[in-house]
């Protein structure tokens, strides 16, 4: 399981022009990627890992600080360009095993005490943050 966390002062996802996501305060946006070797402890660990990382300004978490989150399921964080200038989508786990998971992390922080928005799995979404800092990580577990 892979991801991109931002930490940003406010953002939001629409699909077809409608809010479906959003935090308008301090947070982390985080756009999630699935493989097919991912499983249900991998959703639980990248949940811990989100919630505790010390990604926030001061060095702090949302796990301290109670700021929220904004999941964004994104398949193509496995998009390989290794090869050729067309990437390939062979390490992302297809939605049925993938949507599963997302909806993991997001109960699991949930289950936390986290404040979570997100995105609409498989849909075509729009995003858009203010980044702080900017301040980018990438997270693999």
């Amino acid at each position: 399981m892979r991801a991109v966390v931002t930490r940003v002062t406010r953002a939001s996802v629409s699909v077809d022009g409608v809010d479906v996501g959003r935090i308008d305060e301090p947070g982390l946006l985080v756009l999630l990627g699935v493989t097919h070797s991912d499983g249900a402890e991998h959703a639980v660990k990248m949940a811990r890992k989100l919630h505790e990382i010390r990604a926030l300004r001061d060095e702090r978490s949302c796990a301290e600080t109670g700021a929220p989150l904004l999941v964004v399921s994104q398949f193509t964080l496995y998009g390989s360009t290794r090869k050729g200038r067309r990437p390939s989508w062979t390490e992302a786990a297809r939605p049925e095993h993938a949507e599963p998971l997302v909806e993991a992390v997001v109960a699991a922080l949930r289950e936390r005490g986290a404040r979570v928005e997100t995105g609409k799995f498989a849909a075509m979404m729009s995003v858009e943050s203010v980044n702080d800092g900017p301040f980018t990580l990438l997270v693999d577990v």
